[in-house]
Formats: structure tokens, C-alpha cells, sequence
């Protein structure tokens, strides 16, 4: 089991009049990733149910340093916990650089919920979603 691992670029409006990432662009990086492993990704393999109804239900963000604008992409790593029926967490670690060994700028998690857009309600993961995202799970400690 590994993190699924983003390389998310950066665009010159990502930074504010302090000169680094803005907030409001941390949180859009954030989704840049999060749609590279739950369209992208799984789609590549088959899975298009996250494609027609995947929701935020929660969102938390920790600042560890300032992101300075840079040409070249950040690092963002994914990682899975709290599996379950309906809903499931994502853990990120955007990095300072776009590699393995720089040092991390921010964490975050996202707390998913699978929704059926047309019946309008909750749905449960299939088999197939669940085990796309066990690969992807964190350390179990």
C-alpha cells in the first residue's frame, strides 16, 4: 500500500500580494489532486462511479510553511483512511518541490461522501472503488 502521489503545477495567480500560495489556491491544488486520483486515476482502471458523485463532506487544513510560487509542480501525496460504506478520509501532504525529500508546506484531509446525483442520495462504494483505495491506504499504527 503506498500514497498516490500528484504532481500538481502552479499558476503565477496562485500567489497572493505576501508572495506565496494563497489559501483559497491551497485548497484548489488540493482538488487538482484529489481529481487526479479519484477521475483520473480510477477512471484509467475502469472506475467512473467517483466521476458522477463524489462530495466534500469536510475539509481541514494545516499550514506547516509558507509556499512560495515556483515554475515547477508540487508533490502532493494521498493517502486513504477511514473506509467505509458510504464515505471515506483523504489525507494530503502538499511538499515544497516536486520531490519525494521536500519538506512538507501542508497537510490536509478531506472527508468524501459517495452520492448518487440522480436518485439524490447517499451510495455505497462497490467492490471495485474499495479496492482502488486500499492501495492508496495510510499507516494503520
Amino acid at each position: 500500500m503506498s500514497a498516490f502521489v500528484a504532481q500538481v503545477p502552479l499558476r503565477w495567480t496562485d500567489q497572493d500580494a505576501y508572495r506565496h500560495v494563497n489559501h483559497a489556491r491551497i485548497v484548489t491544488l488540493i482538488e487538482e489532486a484529489r481529481v487526479a486520483l479519484a477521475f483520473t486515476g480510477a477512471g484509467e482502471e475502469g472506475l467512473t462511479g467517483f466521476a458522477s458523485g463524489l462530495l466534500v463532506a469536510g475539509l481541514h487544513v494545516e499550514y506547516k510553511r509558507q509556499l512560495p510560487w515556483r515554475a515547477d509542480p508540487l508533490r502532493v501525496e494521498i493517502t486513504v483512511r477511514d473506509l467505509r460504506a458510504a464515505s471515506f478520509t483523504l489525507d494530503y501532504l502538499l511538499r515544497d518541490g516536486s520531490g519525494p525529500d521536500d519538506p512538507v508546506a501542508v497537510t490536509a484531509w478531506t472527508r468524501m461522501a459517495l452520492y448518487d446525483l440522480l436518485a439524490e442520495r447517499p451510495r455505497r462504494l462497490t467492490d471495485g472503488e474499495r479496492d482502488y483505495l486500499k492501495r492508496h491506504l495510510g499507516d494503520v499504527s
